[in-house]
């Protein structure tokens, strides 16, 4: 029997088959074994074949081959990895300015394995309607910023509805992830695209200015005009894995773009004469905080250290 894995809880997988029905699954026990290192070998996406027992739940026995996915590196287990979703459309990142800041390391590090694994990503800058003067000098820069380099930028606030529509638009006929920092206000987004679901949302605290974890799985949900959505717990920070250092320039495309002009075809963009992209960045053609995102993902993978304030 084929189906679609619509929920992670840990140790059981809600499946919906393609008869539309819900069946709770396990993995089989020799599942583990085929060489899968992350800590989740199935993630809500995949598509699958299942077995059903007399009790009425089913096991999982074989992933269909995955169009694509996303995986960060385990905050706890620095040579694990975690798959956040599989088989996805489009990635929405919900960013926002304040109440909590999202810092551009994180932003950078989601859209470099984004860029690796070959998934578009919208940025949706959130809660707008609470933004001061400064708050919209730095949404301004990180639009600017971001939108030169080719990716979009959506500016959402669910309190005033703007963007809201546009938002709907882009999500129709299309598995999009979710992903964002705590407290940025996923729950609630998803929550106003659709009112059934009431899904739990929290508070930010105002001495820290973080948010507190709502989502406790990942979860796919339908919509109406076809497509799914898929939410995700938030995290404090965005390990990259298997990333070889010759490799990383290639996830950031002004980087990538640029670094044709180099002298040297090795050139790792750090110290060598001719670098072009060094003689971008001290232009401004390349942005200094991309820049160190970038030396920072070649560092994680290099020492294998995972700092979870990224």
């Amino acid at each position: 029997m084929n189906g679609l894995v619509i929920k992670n809880t840990g140790s059981w997988y809600l499946v919906k088959t393609e008869e539309g029905k819900s069946i709770e699954c396990k993995i089989k026990g020799n599942f583990r074994l085929k060489g899968i290192r992350s800590t989740n070998p199935v993630a809500v996406g995949d598509r699958v074949k299942i077995e059903t027992n007399k009790e009425g739940s089913a096991f999982i026995y074989e992933i269909e081959e995955r169009k694509n996915y996303i995986i960060r590196r385990s905050s706890n287990l620095s040579k694990e990895s975690h798959i956040i979703a599989a088989n996805i459309d489009q990635a929405f990142l919900v960013i926002t300015a304040n109440y909590p800041k999202t810092h551009t390391t994180f932003i950078d590090r989601f859209l470099a394995t984004a860029e690796a694994y070959r998934i578009p990503v919208q940025l949706i800058i959130n809660k707008t309607d609470l933004y001061d003067k400064d708050d919209w000098e730095l949404t301004e820069g990180i639009r600017y910023l971001y939108t030169t380099i080719g990716y979009n930028c959506y500016l959402v606030s669910t309190k005033t509805g703007e963007g809201l529509e546009q938002i709907k638009e882009l999500l129709k006929g299309k598995i999009t992830l979710f992903s964002g920092n705590s407290g940025v206000g996923k729950s609630t987004l998803i929550n106003t695209i659709l009112p059934e679901l009431n899904l739990k949302t929290g508070s930010i605290s105002a001495s820290y200015h973080k948010g507190m974890h709502t989502t406790t799985f990942s979860e796919m949900f339908s919509l109406p005009d076809g497509g799914y959505i898929i939410d995700t717990p938030g995290v404090k920070g965005f390990g990259t894995i298997d990333f070889l250092p010759e490799e990383v320039a290639h996830f950031f495309p002004e980087i990538f773009q640029i670094s044709h002009n180099c002298r040297f075809n090795n050139c790792t963009h750090r110290h060598e004469p001719g670098c072009a992209v060094l003689a971008a960045l001290e232009e401004h053609l390349i942005s200094e905080s991309r820049y160190n995102s970038y030396l920072s993902i070649i560092d994680d993978n290099t020492d294998g250290k995972y700092r979870t304030g990224y």
